[in-house]
């Protein structure tokens, strides 16, 4: 008999959330460096806020200081500069989406790759978060990737494509689908495993995964003020899948994954040479 099994990333989270904790108090101990992560905020919406937010009582809890900058549009470019060279600061990133007007590629490149700790820019030295969160999803739940036919839907900066770029480095077998592609949800049937970050609301139902598939939900979207995943709901009555949970699956790990980077990149402030 099948039973559903669940890729809890909380559960996770706070192992990884308990060994950050220690490496912070021994930066601060040891070191006297006192981690800092400076966020860039270039829109005032709801779902942006939370975020934020989430990201702000992740640091408290870890002892990371978390700055806030809202500058104007005019300003974002200084801003950045300023951060660059502010020795106090070892983590910039910008929050997306970026304010209308701006050249999205500019602004990212703007931040020193040394302190580029999400990863999106031409010259990363970082994983992306939601890339290494999924990464450790599947690995803390012992999913065998080496026999993994994948689906990786979206191909976008923050998930697809350096997820794809990753698990491509450890020669895994990946297909990649997006807008373009021609019956997609009839292909999605011969893989079994489907990595899902397009953001469109719903979009893998239950008829495209096949039996015993793993399904990684990586997808956000807004609709009527809800947060909402690509994974239809009739995929979630099933118990034959190791899927992620509707909360809490890729999310937790995302932003343990960013105070990762933010982490090493403070602790490369003392070991420059293993840059």
């Amino acid at each position: 008999m099948y039973r559903v099994k669940l890729l809890n990333g909380f559960e996770l989270a706070e192992y990884i959330k308990e060994r950050q904790a220690r490496q912070v108090r021994n930066l601060r101990q040891a070191h006297e460096i006192a981690p800092k992560l400076a966020i860039i905020q270039l829109r005032d919406e709801d779902v942006i806020n939370t975020y934020v937010r989430m990201k702000q009582r992740y640091g408290q809890d870890i002892l990371v200081d978390v700055d806030i900058h809202t500058p104007a549009v005019d300003d974002v470019i200084e801003t950045i500069k300023t951060l660059n060279n502010d020795i106090s600061v070892h983590g910039i990133i910008v929050q997306l989406p970026i304010a209308d007007g701006l050249n999205i590629d500019e602004v990212l490149n703007v931040v020193d790759p040394a302190k580029d700790v999400d990863g999106l820019g031409s010259e990363p030295r970082f994983t992306p978060a939601t890339a290494m969160a999924i990464d450790w999803l599947v690995n803390g739940f012992n999913v065998d990737m080496k026999n993994k036919k994948i689906a990786l839907v979206g191909h976008g900066r923050l998930v697809g494509a350096p997820l794809a770029k990753l698990w491509r480095e450890y020669g895994y077998d990946i297909t990649i689908f997006d807008e373009n592609s021609k019956n997609m949800l009839a292909q999605l049937k011969r893989h079994n495993m489907i990595v899902s970050a397009a953001g469109v609301p719903r979009l893998i139902t239950s008829d495209s995964v096949q039996p015993g598939a793993v399904v990684v939900d990586a997808a956000t979207s807004s609709e009527h003020g809800k947060l909402l995943g690509d994974i239809a709901d009739d995929i979630r009555t099933r118990e034959d899948l190791t899927i992620t949970p509707e909360k809490g699956g890729v999310g937790p790990l995302t932003v343990a994954a960013l105070f990762d980077n933010v982490i090493r990149a403070a602790r490369e402030t003392r070991q420059p040479e293993s840059r």
